[in-house]
């Protein structure tokens, strides 16, 4: 029998696929917290609405009503951040245990299905009078909804990803960065179009609906890519306990240099003298020795060991750690402190624009660019220590933004009035972001054996969560010293 060849990925197809689910599994955090101008002036215009003639009001459309006060009496941006990740962090742990239950594809599938219908629900909402209290109710259930689903979509791509060369997990991290740049740019559009506040909302809303469709299709098309198709198929083989019937067709050698286990099957079967019986053996038998031989045949079982929690840990804790103070840092202040700085131009054009460019389409642009950057180089890949330290000189950032133009403060002066410096402070706070997390995320399964990636990779899913959750936590505390 000919060797088999490795298919190959014709045209980046599985590449491209994979980018835009991992667009699609961000698409909701960044849509939400995108469209904050919107969900402030729904609350605020339903406050003010005894003060102001509705005929002078923006109405509910995505830049604020200029004539109300536009204190934010709801903390719609802290609750937005809190609601968002205590999910993501919730069933990021639940998804270690849903894995061994229920297969991938009823996970994800079924995780994007939810994300598409909660969108619509968005969508109706721009077009249904419903009081302040009850907006904001209805729009926090539906946050924690949404992302309750992510964290499950966005850890079970993971854990596929782990089958896949790492080159994959890397654009799979840059299709996320994408996804902010992709919200921001449909917002502006959205503003730009001329189109009445209402008619600008529900299109900005109906765009992730359609982006989600998207990744939907991506997904149902993946396995029936040869070169996906490849490496899936592969997955079972890695999981404790999953007994290798070791057929001929198994065994032939690959194009590239032959994993252990590939090594190791085809040892045992040239032993066998063409009497392939399967057996089960557990850790304790590999242990012990080969396999024994009883009546002229022998038993051939290829068992890779249960990967340790702890064991792994011992292996990633500093790039567990980081990715914990990178989000950590990155939530406290975005998007709660910085959509509240505000421009000190006279221009009122570019006062309408500048939360939408300075804060978040510029935060993403560079986001993306750093998470890209790890694609070209791996510093300080051979000095992880050196790594949290680097991570450590983020926490500047917190007072820096602090000390930027936003109104209604009680406590801490202003010392950075001018818009350069707040843009300044984004450039470097957002690529500093995007590189670390990739990095990490990056890094991970490199430090592990091969049985341990998948649990690697689920691991640094769950401190991802875990930063975000505290960092959106920290946000109220930020905000209460303003």
């Amino acid at each position: 029998m000919a060797p088999q060849t490795r298919p190959k990925d014709s045209f980046h197809c599985v590449g491209i696929i994979f980018f835009l689910l991992g667009l699609g599994t961000l698409l909701p955090w960044n849509f939400f917290i995108t469209a904050i101008p919107y969900f402030k002036s729904r609350l605020t215009a339903r406050n003010c609405s005894d003060a102001v003639d509705d005929g002078n009001r923006t109405g509910p459309g995505l830049e604020p009503a200029s004539l109300c006060d536009d204190e934010d009496d709801f903390n719609f941006s802290n609750w937005l951040a809190l609601l968002s990740q205590l999910p993501l962090l919730l069933f990021t742990l639940l998804n270690s245990l849903l894995y061994q239950c229920i297969p991938d594809s009823v996970r994800i599938l079924g995780s994007l299905v939810g994300i598409l219908l909660l969108f619509v629900l968005t969508a109706v909402l721009v077009q249904t009078e419903v009081s302040a209290q009850s907006f904001f109710s209805l729009t926090m259930a539906s946050v924690w909804l949404i992302n309750s689903f992510c964290a499950v979509l966005q850890g079970s791509l993971f854990g596929q990803l782990g089958c896949f060369p790492q080159g994959y997990s890397t654009v799979f991290l840059s299709g996320q960065g994408m996804a902010g740049t992709f919200a921001a740019v449909a917002m502006l559009l959205s503003m730009a179009s001329g189109a009445d506040a209402q008619t600008s909302a529900l299109s900005y809303f109906v765009t992730p609906c359609v982006g989600t469709l998207v990744s939907i299709a991506c997904y149902l098309l993946l396995p029936h890519k040869d070169f996906a198709r490849h490496y899936l198929e592969k997955k079972p083989l890695e999981e404790p306990g999953y007994e290798l019937e070791t057929k001929a067709g198994l065994l032939v050698p690959e194009d590239g240099p032959a994993t252990i286990q590939e090594t190791t099957e085809r040892e045992l079967l040239s032993l066998s003298n063409g009497n392939n019986n399967v057996v089960s053996l557990g850790p304790e038998d590999v242990a012990s020795g080969p396999p024994l031989i009883a009546n002229g045949s022998l038993g051939v079982a290829v068992v890779t060991p249960k990967p340790s929690v702890l064991c792994v840990l011992r292996k990633i804790w500093q790039l567990a750690l980081c990715i914990v103070m990178v989000f950590s840092v990155t939530l406290s202040v975005f998007p709660a402190i910085t959509a509240g700085v505000a421009s000190t131009s006279a221009n009122k054009t570019w006062i309408k624009f500048f939360t939408p460019v300075c804060c978040f389409l510029l935060f993403n642009i560079m986001d993306w660019l750093g998470r890209s950057a790890t694609s070209y180089f791996h510093w300080p890949e051979r000095f992880l220590p050196l790594l949290p330290g680097a991570v450590g000189l983020r926490l500047l950032f917190v007072p820096l933004l602090l000390l930027c133009n936003i109104p209604h403060r009680a406590h801490l002066p202003t010392l950075f009035r001018q818009d350069a410096w707040f843009v300044l402070f984004m450039v470097v706070f957002s690529l500093s972001n995007g590189y670390f997390v990739s990095l990490s995320m990056c890094l991970a399964p490199k430090q592990v054996k091969p049985h341990e990636s998948e649990l690697a990779g689920a691991m640094m899913t769950f401190f991802l969560a875990l930063g975000l959750s505290c960092g959106a936590a920290m946000s109220f505390v930020l905000k209460a010293l303003l």
